[in-house]
């Protein structure tokens, strides 16, 4: 009787232990940023159990384009930014995708949310720090960011400014091959 009563409670006790883990994990809205790579691309913890990391993820901003790390001084500038506005909210972020959910290279592509409600791709393309970038099917705010660009260039910020870029990622990509 002893033991199927332990047995009983180890058997509640993993259960409740488990529901509370499938709750959580749904309705997890937030991840933490591990690694900021670039102006345009970053690490979250998808899932983690007592600390441990147990999955990761790349994630690509989608529709922008931020100037490449070696385009210097804007590519540092570009992702030291990113990890400004990441900072902002606590380095938690929200995921938001759009119809292609990955890209070539296996990245999650995704807006990212802080706990402010104010969309990260969009700040960085408003502040000058990125522009511009649609790859179709993923242009679900392709208006918001076609605006936030003006904004940013009729206002010369970033690398719309004095001794702001002189080519844009894309082409610097094409002209200088991995």
């Amino acid at each position: 009787m002893a033991k199927s009563l332990k047995f009983l409670a180890l058997i509640l006790f993993l259960t409740g232990f488990l529901v509370t883990i499938s709750c959580e994990s749904k309705e997890r809205d937030y991840y933490k940023v591990t690694e900021v790579h670039d102006g345009d691309t970053v690490t979250i913890i998808m899932d983690s159990f007592l600390g441990i990391f147990l999955k990761t993820e790349r994630i690509r901003l989608i529709g922008i384009d931020a100037p490449e790390l070696a385009q210097e001084p804007w590519g540092r500038k570009a992702k030291n930014h990113l990890k400004k506005l990441i900072k902002e909210s606590d380095g938690m972020v929200r995921l938001e995708l759009d119809v292609q959910h990955r890209d070539k290279y296996g990245r999650v592509l995704a807006y990212l949310w802080r706990k402010d409600g104010k969309m990260i791709n969009y700040l960085m393309i408003r502040d000058g720090y990125a522009m511009l970038y649609t790859v179709p099917p993923n242009v679900k705010y392709v208006e918001l960011f076609t605006e936030a660009q003006k904004l940013a260039r009729n206002e010369t910020r970033g690398i719309w400014g004095k001794d702001g870029l002189s080519e844009t990622p894309s082409k610097w990509r094409k002209e200088h091959p991995r």
